[in-house]
């Protein structure tokens, strides 16, 4: 036996190599293979391609891979806010790129201009979706079985556990379990506050130092499965949320479009200013309805205390519908419109002056309404007039400046706004003249001029040109340009509207609701056991309250004693007299059913 390893027989090795005995013994004779590890070495069992299935989908499916993957989400959903997006501004992606032409393309390849729509974003979507499945699954039908169980057993020892009372009554042990379960049970039989068993224990002769045992009713109650049920209703919910925002996200569109009163825009792709949609959406599905802004009013306060602050903003609009009937509608801000299940916002408000700007040869080269955005709180307004369709041999023009509602001028020569209401307008333009670079087939901004590519006109001391227009005037333009004129009368109001559609928003609300709900009853509701023993020992009822409590349960004790207190006649043993027969001791408990079930 020297030199060799004892192996019982009958019994198989499976972390071992394997070998049997002959080949152990002669590759000990032959000083083992080359590479060959030692006989008796511990060898890890192989999987196999069904094992390595398993525990992939084991770990795909547990708590730490869909923290790890819920994190990762918010991580990779950071490029998005730092790089400009195709579907939210796809000139901004243009410039971009025309600016950075080094990394520029890569980035574009690893789709960082559309990064919610790429593959990595989906893969890892996907994944934290499979997760949560996965994990909610099992536990569901677990939680299934045990909703079919019958409560623990109750053990045989009480005075083990933390919460734990006794007493005596005048009723008998029959009384005192049924009066105990009955309070268990709660009110309302539909929704019991804890699932009650009651059983008979038969008596047990003494067992060592444990003396014997009477007869005895017991009552077994166990409540906190909503705890679970609100665990699961909580995971549910986060996964019809994200199914939700998913869909929503592929069948949603939103437009914006820019109206002035007298106006109008058709629910068309073509006729809103900017419009994306999900890669579901099809353009077939609008609603072709139509809205023409009647009139917008606006209220500002005049008091000193808070002078210019807005008060009011009211859209006046008639909206056509397929049919041919029209109806009077108003939007104002926080009250949309809801069209056909769509929604319209009242976004934004300003002044679009009329504006003809006509060339060197006299013709009207550009002729309409210019939206100026407010830019404070007393409506300076900025705005560009961009001149392209000038007659042959003559530059383009571009014009840019300020519209002001109530205007004053200064000491300086410079002018202000000192009022959001158009109680003395005044527009105030400065002149460029060049290529406006609109033929590169780049787009632009309308609210932008690019001055790259212009030059700017100047006066004699060689400050820029600029020209003040008042409602009804007309003026040359510097260099022999042409003329600008402003219309007269009261300036164009222009709205700015933001039309959404998202099927999913009722959902995501239903879930989101839900989810606090499930939440809420995770945290909050309690989960304890409680037992119930009693029996007659020398003409005595005697009656025994035990509590068990998952994690720390401050209501255990009150839960214990309001089960005592339940029971008809009874005396607590710190209000019985002196002399008084104490409960008999039971014998050792069955602790396989003291702990509560863990929950997954």
């Amino acid at each position: 036996m020297s030199g060799q390893t004892y192996r019982p027989e009958g019994i198989a090795d499976d972390f071992t190599t394997g070998e049997t005995a002959a080949d152990r013994a002669g590759a000990d004779r032959a000083g083992g293979a080359a590479g060959r590890p030692p006989s008796g070495t511990p060898q890890a069992p192989r999987l196999g391609w069904r094992g390595t299935l398993r525990w992939t989908w084991r770990q795909l499916t547990s708590m730490r891979v869909a923290l790890m993957l819920l994190m990762l989400l918010a991580v990779a959903a950071v490029p998005g806010s730092v790089f400009p997006q195709r579907d939210q501004d796809p000139s901004a992606v243009v410039e971009y790129i025309g600016e950075h032409p080094g990394t520029s393309d890569w980035l574009d390849r690893l789709g960082f201009f559309d990064v919610y729509g790429s593959v990595w974003f989906s893969a890892i979507y996907l994944l934290l979706l499979i997760s949560l499945v996965g994990c909610i699954v099992p536990r569901t039908v677990a939680h299934a079985k045990a909703l079919r169980q019958r409560p623990p057993r109750t053990p045989a020892r009480f005075e083990r556990f933390p919460a734990h009372v006794a007493g005596t009554t005048t009723a008998d042990p029959d009384e005192a379990v049924e009066a105990a379960a009955a309070h268990l049970r709660g009110r309302w039989a539909w929704l019991p506050t804890f699932r009650v068993d009651t059983a008979a224990e038969e008596a047990r002769p003494a067992r060592g130092t444990i003396p014997a045992r009477p007869a005895a009713r017991t009552v077994a109650a166990e409540r906190g499965y909503l705890r679970e049920t609100g665990n699961l209703l909580f995971h549910l919910a986060l996964v019809g949320l994200v199914v939700s925002v998913g869909v929503g996200q592929l069948l949603h569109y939103r437009g914006q479009a820019i109206i002035t009163e007298g106006r109008g825009f058709a629910n068309a792709v073509v006729d809103y200013d900017t419009f994306e949609s999900g890669a579901w959406f099809d353009p077939a599905s609008l609603v072709p309805f139509s809205m023409t802004l009647d009139s917008f009013d606006s209220e500002f306060a005049t008091d000193t205390v808070a002078f210019a602050q807005s008060r009011d903003f009211t859209a006046s609009v008639t909206v056509t519908e397929p049919d041919g009937s029209a109806s009077a509608e108003t939007i104002k801000v926080n009250h949309p419109l809801i069209i056909d299940g769509s929604k319209v916002y009242l976004q934004g408000n300003g002044y679009a002056p009329e504006i003809t700007v006509s060339d060197a040869d006299g013709e009207v080269a550009f002729s309409g309404r210019v939206p100026f955005l407010p830019e404070d709180q007393v409506y300076t307004s900025r705005g560009v007039v961009k001149v392209p369709d000038v007659s042959a041999g003559n530059e383009q023009i571009g014009l840019i400046g300020y519209f002001l509602p109530t205007a004053v001028i200064n000491d300086d020569g410079s002018a202000e706004s000192v009022f959001p209401l158009p109680t003395d307008p005044l527009l105030v333009l400065e002149v460029y003249r060049g290529d406006l670079g609109l033929d590169d087939g780049v787009p632009q901004n309308v609210y932008r001029l690019d001055t790259a590519n212009l030059t700017p006109s100047l006066d004699d001391d060689g400050e820029r040109v600029k020209l003040l227009l008042e409602p009804g005037d007309t003026v040359e333009l510097p260099d022999g340009l042409g003329t600008v004129s402003l219309a007269g009368g009261d300036v164009p109001r222009f709205v700015a509207l933001d039309l959404r559609h998202d099927p999913s928003l009722t959902w995501v609300l239903t879930f989101a609701l839900l989810a606090v709900v499930g939440l809420t009853g995770s945290l909050f509701l309690p989960r304890r056991r409680v037992w119930v023993r009693s029996w007659t020992s020398d003409g005595v009822t005697h009656v025994e309250v035990a509590g068990l409590a998952r994690g720390d349960d401050a209501g255990l004790d009150g839960e214990v004693d309001r089960a005592l207190a339940a029971v008809p006649g009874i005396v607590t043993d710190d209000d019985a007299p002196p002399g008084a027969s104490a409960p008999a001791a039971a014998p050792e408990p069955d602790r396989r059913s003291t702990e509560p079930p863990e929950e997954g």
